[in-house]
């Protein structure tokens, strides 16, 4: 059975699932080079087809992710809106939206766009030649609910399944039982009561981009004075609470939705400073969520607790709750913004076929997220010889990973590129700059010769699976392989304090089984023979303002727009 998840809103993307399994789940940002590409995935679709060798009538099943998906050109559309909002017009419509008459118009109007928005969808599937293929679009949260769930590495006992974000098909967030290979939902809260939208009209006010630097105002948080924080933190805890009626929902504590909060945000936040505000949101967040995730154990008794949607991006917040008492074991799906929808949509269309066809789903838990194409050396061959005036040297290296650990353990940068693609956010090695994290210089080489960060933000480390507990504090025992969790660091992180918050002193690695990918873990095996360190510095192969490359031509086309000197491009290693 062959279902394609599409997902078409902001990060949009498309997954192809065959009896269960994950074959292909790309991004359409890597193809069109424009990061969080906000559109139908077109690219994608054509390209997880060619690679898989099949054609749109080798097709069971097309599963849409959500079931209703605005019609946006771009995510400057969304800035346009936040920045409306806090005009005289805008205020006026806030207030407007907020009574009966109001409300109803609203209520027609989003019938009207709703069904627009479909007709879209349906006839960018017929301009896909998928048109024939029967079409199931599947809830917004649900989709978030069924990554958390059957990516989850837990089939033989109840899992907590919880989702937060923005919103979502009139939602922003869920409380799901899953068990027996079924999702079962007890608890939902609309989407005027989000801690999303306040999160990222926050990033908008500190003049960041919302739906993308939300991390950034993460990362700055820590720097803040705890006098500063506590004073933005009681306008946040003023907004939102967990709702009176019901411990697993939200409600709002101010008469408009959470949507229309900007001109709040300004007018009560006013002469706090930048960082008072970072530290502010980020303490109401964690603070709202763990009591929420306690509420949500306490009522269900499950212990074991699947998070997905966009606010559990947050690796800070996550942390706060892996640590908690009530939460026996945590699993947060990669990527878990709206990226990986297209997998939850894809899961959710097979089980529901499976039921039907009475016959088991068997959905293995998520191991491997290296879901794009790879590459051959003649590709590589072939990207480097349409250069025309190449300013490097190659040439092709057996043994490639023992090359590069010989270059990082000398102090060298290197970026690399080889293998399948990662799917998501966070680079995992095979789209990878390299360093050694003991050497805090290279944070500034990096930032100089191509990632161009804000000062405040932290790079992050790769460690080797059996070295784990030298670098990082985790008592439970938590997996980490995707870098969606933050931990406490070990009196050893002089051995990577490149990749460490140096405000707080954690990290958020990757956590690297030599089965996951044996390739990159022999670079930090061979590393840890010359230097003695199981740890690297890891952060995505990019230039700032670009979504992670996608193989040879665009690796080339980075090496050759930055300092970088040393690329590791499949089998060949390109100096300058």
């Amino acid at each position: 059975m062959r279902i394609l998840g599409i997902h078409n809103g902001h990060n949009a993307s498309a997954c192809l699932l065959e009896n269960g399994s994950i074959r292909f789940c790309i991004q359409e940002e890597r193809l069109t080079n424009s990061k969080n590409y906000f559109g139908f995935p077109f690219r994608s679709i054509e390209t997880i087809l060619t690679l898989a060798n099949l054609g749109t009538d080798d097709i069971d099943s097309v599963a849409m992710a959500s079931s209703y998906m605005p019609v946006m050109s771009n995510p400057f559309d969304v800035v346009d809106a936040y920045r409306k909002q806090a005009s005289f017009v805008g205020r006026l419509n806030s207030v407007a939206r907020g009574n009966i008459y109001g409300i109803l118009v609203k209520t027609r109007l989003n019938s009207i766009y709703n069904k627009r928005a479909r007709r879209k969808r349906l006839e960018a599937l017929e301009s896909s030649g998928l048109e024939r293929c029967r079409t199931i679009f599947v809830d917004h949260h649900l989709c978030h609910a069924a990554t958390a769930y059957y990516g989850s590495p837990w089939r033989d006992e109840p899992v907590l399944v919880l989702t937060n974000d923005g919103s979502g098909d009139g939602l922003c967030s869920t409380v799901y039982i899953g068990k027996d290979g079924e999702l079962t939902k007890v608890a939902e809260t609309p989407k005027g009561h989000s801690l999303g939208n306040i999160y990222a009209r926050t990033t908008f006010l500190l003049g960041l981009s919302p739906w993308e630097h939300e991390w950034k105002v993460m990362g700055l948080a820590p720097y803040a004075p705890a006098s500063g924080i506590d004073k933005s933190y009681e306008v946040f805890r003023r907004l939102i609470k967990i709702a009176g009626n019901n411990p697993l929902a939200f409600e709002k504590s101010i008469s408009e939705s959470t949507e229309l909060i900007y001109p709040r945000l300004r007018r009560e936040l006013e002469l706090h400073r930048f960082d008072w505000i970072a530290g502010g949101v980020q303490k109401y967040t964690e603070e709202l969520l763990c009591q929420w995730v306690r509420n949500c154990v306490n009522a269900t008794g499950i212990r074991r607790v699947a998070l997905a949607g966009g606010v559990f991006m947050n690796v800070k917040a996550n942390k706060r709750i892996m640590e908690l008492d009530d939460v026996e074991d945590l699993f947060i799906f990669p990527s878990c913004g709206d990226e990986s929808i297209s997998i939850g949509a894809a899961y959710q269309v097979y089980v529901e076929e499976c039921r039907e066809q009475g016959k088991p789903s068997n959905i293995q838990p998520l191991r491997e997220i290296y879901l794009g194409p790879s590459f051959t050396d003649q590709d590589v061959e072939q990207a480097i010889s349409k250069i025309e005036h190449q300013n490097f040297e190659s040439r092709y290296v057996k043994d490639i990973e023992s090359r590069i650990a010989e270059l990082l353990a000398r102090g060298e940068i290197v970026a690399r590129c080889k293998g399948r693609m990662e799917f998501g956010a966070r680079a995992l090695g095979n789209r990878s700059i390299l360093a050694d994290a003991a050497d805090y210089s290279c944070v500034r080489v990096i930032n100089m010769m191509v990632k161009k960060r804000d000062f405040w933000m932290p790079f992050a480390p790769v460690i080797m699976k059996e070295r784990q507990n030298d670098y990082i504090v985790d008592p439970k025992g938590i997996s980490a392989p995707y870098m969606m969790l933050s931990f406490d660091t070990t009196r050893r992180r002089n051995e990577f304090n490149a990749a460490v918050h140096q405000a707080d002193l954690t990290a958020r690695p990757q956590i690297l089984e030599r089965e996951m990918n044996p390739e990159f873990y022999s670079i930090l095996e061979e590393f840890e023979r010359i230097t003695g360190k199981g740890i690297l510095l890891n952060t995505s192969f990019n230039l700032h303002g670009y979504p992670i490359v996608y193989g040879p031509r665009e690796a080339l086309w980075v090496f050759l727009n930055s300092d970088l000197n040393h690329l590791a491009l499949g089998n060949y290693l390109l100096q300058k």
